[in-house]
């Protein structure tokens, strides 16, 4: 592809990363010219390292990349283990999915999300994506009735203009072109969380098969992360509510050592580590205000997928699956209307609607694991209890969610959703002490079991499906009414027969 002063495309896709790489591959396995802009050179540093399976054995089979993955020497991650809910011991759950692609599936990686990255962008290349890095976006390009393409600079710093039948931003929660779809993004009440992390070398690793699991501690300013990158390398994370602010002010590294030592299983897992001070984990970080979502999700000529439309909290790993996801729904959307299958109001409607319900499940579920802990004695977790959160943000997350998601307005009030949030955490809990008891492996039966993480995995249990057997199982019926279905080889959307 030429680099004329003025160029034309079908699409070009705004960031490199999982988004911005599965949607640019998945519309040019189409035959559709495809052009993706990055403002760093890859490989980049980025935070988010562990991967649910339906990322693994969904989207990347999908994406032509499990051998690539599997071979990376990535650590493999057969689910998680928490010190969380009332039982002061650790519990552990395993993935479990669809029994049609148990077994070998039944795993996900935790990943250097420099080298997880570059893979799925330089696969991008070879599906004939044109990639250019080290270039910024600057503005889309507004026609008035609809967006016509996008302004970038070089690294060089001259102006380019791109016209495009779309623009996906996929650049991420500090996009610099999310307000071209309209709306505004709107951030959670609940999860008003900063993020503090690091990495470590040397830190100590669960006892088999337990080894690779991401460990998730609470303790009474909030909760971390740990996450096993390598035999070696280790991130570390804190995640505190912004009444605890305070703990985290100061020298960035002084403040999660401080954080450590308040939590006793951290502290005894990173006893013999030593912290990475120089290169691309170095740096002790900061991150606030990360939970939100847009009230638009698209408009004629321009979507958003991935971060770029809505995050919601990392305890869960959902962040990479979201994001892959969407693009997933997305390249759906853009392939169906570049083949003129299928007008492009309806095709981003079911868009918008599909992501909004996975953001929905998700969201639901994270304010129901964490309403699940019950040490009263915990300033952190009692100020957390959703059933005592104000109505304003039950209210927003039918409004954005709910209702918006099934396209019949808010169908449930604040007080419905606080019932079934708190009933769920109820369920979650017992769940999760079934599974402590067992001890085992597969003592996850029980918490997958449960309604609620059987409805956030569902989803995920249907894009692998849809890449081992190569067609949209059983989605011959509209998710919502009047919406559209896959066609069978997933690529598009269609009318459902009468």
């Amino acid at each position: 592809m030429t680099t004329p002063e003025h160029e034309n495309v079908d699409v070009v896709v705004v960031g490199g990363g999982p988004a911005g790489s599965t949607v640019a591959t998945l519309v040019a396995n189409q035959g559709h010219r495809v052009l993706l802009i990055d403002k760093e050179t890859f490989p980049r540093y980025q935070i988010g390292e562990s991967l649910l399976p339906s990322t693994i054995h969904g989207i990347c089979a999908l994406l032509g990349v499990s051998e690539e993955v599997a071979d990376a020497g990535f650590m493999r991650k057969h689910g998680g283990t928490f010190r969380w809910g009332a039982s002061p011991e650790p519990w552990s759950f395993s993935f479990a999915v669809s029994p049609r692609i148990a077994g070998p599936t039944s795993h996900a990686y935790q990943v250097e999300r420099m080298k997880f990255d570059e893979i799925l962008l330089n696969n991008a290349r070879r599906k004939g994506v044109e990639v250019r890095e080290g270039c910024s976006a600057v503005e889309v390009i507004d026609g008035g009735q609809r967006v016509e393409g996008l302004v970038y600079t070089d690294r060089e710093g001259t102006r380019h203009e791109v016209r495009s039948t779309f623009v996906v931003d996929a650049s991420g929660n500090k996009s610099r072109i999310h307000q071209g779809v309209g709306g505004t993004r709107t951030y959670s009440d609940f999860f008003q969380n900063i993020a503090l992390f690091g990495y470590f070398t040397g830190g100590d690793r669960l006892p088999e098969p337990s080894a690779g699991n991401i460990f998730c501690a609470a303790f009474d300013e909030g909760w971390f992360w740990y996450i096993p990158l390598s035999d070696q390398l280790t991130s570390v994370g804190a995640v505190v509510n912004r009444d605890s602010a305070a703990e985290v002010q100061g020298d960035p590294r002084q403040a999660l050592a401080r954080l450590v030592d308040k939590c006793e299983p951290i502290r005894d897992m990173l006893k013999n580590a030593t912290p990475v001070t120089e290169g691309p984990y170095g740096q002790v970080r900061v991150r606030k205000d990360y939970s939100y979502i847009n009230t638009r999700f698209w408009r004629e000529g321009m979507v958003l997928v991935g971060d770029a439309a809505c995050f919601v909290d990392p305890v869960f790993s959902s962040g990479v699956h979201l994001a892959t996801y969407s693009a997933m729904l997305a390249a759906r959307s853009v392939n169906t209307v570049l083949d003129g299958l299928v007008d492009q109001e309806r095709s981003f409607q079911e868009y918008e609607a599909r992501y909004r319900r996975e953001y929905g499940l998700f969201y639901e579920f994270l304010m129901s694991f964490y309403d699940m802990n019950a040490d009263d004695a915990s300033y952190y977790w009692q100020a957390k209890k959703v059933t005592r959160c104000a109505d304003s943000e039950l209210e927003s997350f039918v409004g954005l969610v709910g209702g918006v998601a099934s396209g019949e307005g808010a169908v449930l009030g604040a007080a419905s959703v606080r019932g079934k949030v708190a009933a769920a955490s109820g369920e979650l809990a017992c769940s999760a002490a079934a599974v402590g008891a067992d001890g085992a492996v597969d003592g996850a039966t029980p918490l997958f079991q449960s309604s609620i993480v059987s409805d956030v995995m569902r989803e995920g249990s249907r894009t692998q499906a849809q890449a081992l057997f190569g067609e949209a199982l059983g989605d011959t019926v509209p998710m919502f009414p009047g919406g559209l279905v896959p066609t069978a080889d997933g690529s598009r959307w269609a009318v459902p027969e009468e």
